[in-house]
């Protein structure tokens, strides 16, 4: 089967022949690909970043955004079947640590991460786990909705995480209404009652998020700090959600954060530099967001399947990889790039 490849750090991805994976346990599903989500992430490995933390060995297959039809199940799989449309959690969990237990899956003590630390999902198919697998609701499309298992359930995760703090007439700040935030913004809309105040340095990622329901667009031109406390009554917002992080995007949400306010870092790339005098005078709570837990997927594809989380996606075919890697590093992606297979 064709499968996309990281064949060294800081070298463009190869288009390889691999061998199709089998089932070769009870609990294994064999997922023919439907849908792959490009994200920021794969950049990141691609430059490296990712290199030491996960100790993959190369060359491996890079994608971490699934979605597709059941093949093949191991003989212990009862909750999906071959022809099911399903969309796969981004962790392969073991079901018997402390964290799954109690569960908190994305912290699983003997994880695997395909696409990240095992071969992932650029490819005609992928062998995942039991406990990844989520039926899609028969209104929802694997290429629709494939961006949603890892961008949508981080911007899930972290917008629920957010919401329990959020009252009515309280304001959330987000930054960013890219490929997670769109996601964020329609996820906020639909839990939470707060006042969302959206800030992006392009015009139409601004109008983008004013037609998903964000109650103001802010335009990052400089003033954008200034702009949000003055929507604040000056006093900032009780959340800001970064969902960037870089570029000093955490030095303008903290400045856009009030006393006692969450600042939710989503977004990665920069250093977080702020006076403990600061932290402690002010009493703000800087909270870190990886990826939502199983529960996190299914709640989110019950809004997915009921409407009221759209993904705005570009589709590339599979061999077009390196144009959607391309295209999203130069910001002419709006939404998410999926590769179909």
């Amino acid at each position: 089967m064709r499968a996309v490849q990281v064949v060294g750090y800081g070298t463009p991805l190869a288009m390889t022949e691999v061998a199709r994976p089998e089932i070769t346990g009870p609990h294994d599903v064999l997922v023919r690909i439907g849908g792959a989500g490009v994200c920021r992430t794969d950049i990141h490995v691609l430059e490296g970043q990712w290199a030491e933390k996960s100790g993959v060995a190369l060359p491996y297959t890079i994608g971490h955004e699934n979605a597709g039809w059941v093949e093949a199940v191991g003989s212990a799989v009862g909750h999906v079947a071959e022809g099911d449309k399903v969309i796969l959690h981004p962790l392969m969990t073991c079901g018997t640590c402390r964290a799954c237990r109690s569960g908190d899956d994305v912290h699983c003590e003997q994880q695997a991460f395909p696409g990240i630390d095992t071969a992932g999902g650029y490819a005609d198919y992928l062998k995942t786990s039991a406990r990844s697998v989520v039926r899609l609701d028969d209104s929802l499309a694997p290429a629709d909705v494939a961006a949603l298992a890892d961008a949508g359930l981080t911007a899930y995760h972290a917008a629920a995480k957010a919401a329990r703090a959020l009252r009515p007439g309280h304001r959330c700040a987000v930054i960013g209404a890219g490929g997670l935030g769109h996601i964020g913004i329609q996820i906020l809309k639909a839990i939470s009652a707060s006042e969302l105040i959206v800030v992006d340095r392009n015009p139409d990622a601004v109008r983008l998020a004013t037609g998903l329901g964000a109650d103001h667009g802010v335009l990052a031109d400089g003033t954008q700090v200034e702009q949000v406390r003055e929507l604040t009554g000056g006093r900032g917002a009780e959340v800001v959600l970064d969902f960037v992080g870089e570029g000093g995007a955490t030095r303008d949400g903290i400045g856009m954060l009030r006393r006692a306010g969450d600042y939710h870092v989503v977004g990665y790339g920069e250093n977080l530099d702020v006076p403990t005098i600061d932290v402690i005078s002010a009493e703000i709570n800087f909270i870190g967001n990886l990826v939502g837990s199983y529960t996190d997927l299914c709640e989110l594809m019950s809004l997915a399947a009921r409407g009221a989380v759209r993904l705005h996606t570009s589709e590339y075919p599979l061999d077009r990889f390196q144009d959607a890697i391309d295209d999203l590093a130069a910001g002419r992606v709006r939404g998410r790039a999926v590769l179909v297979p």
